[in-house]
């Protein structure tokens, strides 16, 4: 019987996948505690809640939401890489890379550093376009 092995590109997966969700629990941070009629966290409300924050709160949620649309083309790429049977080292250099990059625009999103962020993500995207043309021959 043959093992598929689980490449880092594909760990890489996992993690981008689970960055929404940490996005999402750094927006609700130090506020699951305090009740709903204060200002805290709306667990029977969650979006309305979410939409009422400012600050830091209001850009965590806006990084998880743009971590949720990112999530669809980082996907399709390293698929489509490996279908291409691209470079192993390359593609695993380049996800890891990307997923780097990706938590470095959430923490520049957060700490409200815009241009910072925007060259960030920009940097992630071409990335992200490499990843797709990696197994192009």
């Amino acid at each position: 019987m043959t093992y598929a092995r689980f490449t880092v590109a594909y760990w890489c997966l996992l993690a981008f996948a689970l960055l929404p969700i940490a996005c999402a629990g750094l927006a609700k941070w130090g506020m699951m505690r305090v009740s709903a009629n204060k200002g805290g966290y709306d667990n029977n409300n969650p979006r309305a809640w979410l939409t009422r924050q400012t600050d830091w709160r209001a850009r965590a949620n806006a990084a998880q939401a743009n971590t949720f649309e990112a999530l669809p083309f980082f996907f399709a790429a390293v698929i489509i890489a490996h279908q291409l049977q691209a470079s192993q080292v390359r593609l695993d250099v380049f996800a890891f890379v990307f997923v780097v990059l990706r938590i470095a625009y959430v923490m520049m999103y957060v700490a409200d550093m815009a241009t910072s962020r925007s060259v960030i993500w920009f940097l992630a995207l071409l990335i992200n376009i490499g990843i797709l043309f990696l197994g192009y021959r």
